[in-house]
């Protein structure tokens, strides 16, 4: 690799694998971040479905902070096919990340029949797996929902064998973990499934890689979970096509626990606790004074009984359009919120100001309220105010609920860069 690890950045939404990795600004900035080592964002994508440009508000903030021109505002799969076809250049990489969503990833062809995987159109996997194809870029960081390992219901892990299989055909060597932010000190309880790879690199022995010597064991360490301590073994083939067809097939649970290592096809997977003692942050910890918090975010006394009704647990006969009656439950949500732990998931309908399961709402001076947009940029661990360019509160919640915890790829970067430097 060169001087500095460049990185190419996909799905970029607001920026938070490049704050996270590159770093932002100067000391003494307003939205100073540490950089993890020596990386540089050299390209970006970032583009939301259906094209509208009122739907690029991502994009946009993400420009307002990186520069103009940081980040290509359009459809993956037609820019990587203008690549193929010599009427555009990506810039030589060394890092590819992204946080890509959970789909159904399967595969329309077999090898025999295609020159290379080709999956179904629109599912965004295809689309890192073509560039991945170009480049083979020497490291790559994903992100995504941890359902991944246990999709689709029909064949529990398909999904996420198909990825190791496609990294496999291509030289990879794998790991990934399942890290719940606030188990390692972060002010919210956010579970997403990272995904290390590395091309050509030999990486010795599965269980030690699993356990300690990997890059996720020594970012997140772990141990393992007191009731299920028992490492599981298999092994992934070269055609996801192949695997498609059969991984998983019959089996009531996953293959793959929360955390394991594929070494050239052969697969170690283990469910494992977190493993730290460090300092904790909470909800409370990222809230605004009162005063600063704008009218609209209290909650009127009059709409109380929605919320309690809403938050509340309840077991009632409902009925279907079609006549069809049936009993819903459902558990009770913490209402107001505790302020001592660390928040719940943050969604992307945090925002607005009607009633809501779903949306976190604090007690402040003996009143209840939402949470301002400035507190889900600090509960992401993005800078205080990162979003506030002109979007709206709906517009910076929905931002929120797709980002991932900066400091996430920011612990997986330090690691890196120390690998780096000591080769």
């Amino acid at each position: 690799m060169a001087a500095e690890i460049r990185i190419a950045e996909l799905f970029a939404g607001v920026g938070g694998f490049r704050l996270g990795l590159d770093g932002y600004g100067k000391p003494g900035d307003d939205f100073y971040m540490e950089p993890a080592g020596p990386f540089h964002t050299i390209w970006a994508n970032q583009w939301e479905p259906m094209g509208q440009e009122s739907k690029q508000f991502a994009w946009r903030c993400y420009e307002q902070h990186f520069g103009k021109g940081s980040c290509v505002n359009e459809d993956i799969a037609k820019v990587l096919d203008e690549v193929d076809a010599g009427e555009r250049a990506i810039p030589d990489f060394d890092m590819l990340v992204g946080g890509f969503p959970c789909q159904d990833y399967s595969v329309a062809k077999p090898l025999a029949l295609a020159a290379g995987i080709e999956g179904r159109k629109g599912v965004l996997w295809w689309s890192i797996n073509h560039l991945l194809e170009m480049r083979l870029p020497k490291i790559v960081l994903l992100e995504n929902v941890d359902r991944l390992l246990k999709s689709p219901a029909s064949q529990r892990g398909r999904d996420f064998a198909i990825i190791l299989s496609c990294l496999n055909r291509l030289g990879y060597n794998v790991e990934w973990h399942v890290v719940n932010a606030a188990e390692y000190g972060m002010p919210q309880r956010r579970r997403r499934v990272y995904i290390y790879a590395e091309h050509n690199s030999e990486w010795g022995n599965l269980e030690e890689r699993l356990l300690s010597t990997g890059v996720m064991a020594r970012a997140f360490p772990i141990r393992p979970n007191e009731k299920d301590k028992g490492l599981v073994y298999f092994s992934i083939g070269n055609d996801p096509y192949e695997v498609t067809q059969t991984f998983g097939k019959g089996h009531k649970v996953s293959l793959f626990r929360n955390t394991g290592v594929m070494i050239n096809g052969q697969v170690v997977t283990m469910k494992a606790d977190a493993e730290y003692a460090g300092n904790h942050m909470t909800l409370g910890d990222v809230l605004v004074p009162a005063s600063d918090v704008p009218e609209q975010f209290w909650i009127d006394e009059t709409k109380i009984p929605s919320w309690t009704y809403l938050k509340g647990g309840k077991k009632e006969e409902r009925t279907t359009s079609a006549g069809y009656t049936y009993t819903y439950s459902e558990g009770p949500v913490a209402f107001p919120d505790p302020l001592t732990s660390p928040s719940r998931t943050i969604l992307t309908g945090e925002g607005g100001a009607g009633a809501s399961r779903t949306k976190h709402v604090v007690e402040q001076d003996g009143r209840l309220r939402r949470l301002v947009p400035d507190e889900l940029d600090q509960l992401q661990m993005f800078p205080k105010g990162w979003t506030d360019t002109g979007m709206s509160d709906g517009r910076r919640a929905f931002c929120m609920g797709n980002a991932l915890v900066t400091e996430i790829p920011h612990r997986i970067g330090e690691v890196i860069a120390h690998d780096y430097q000591a080769q």
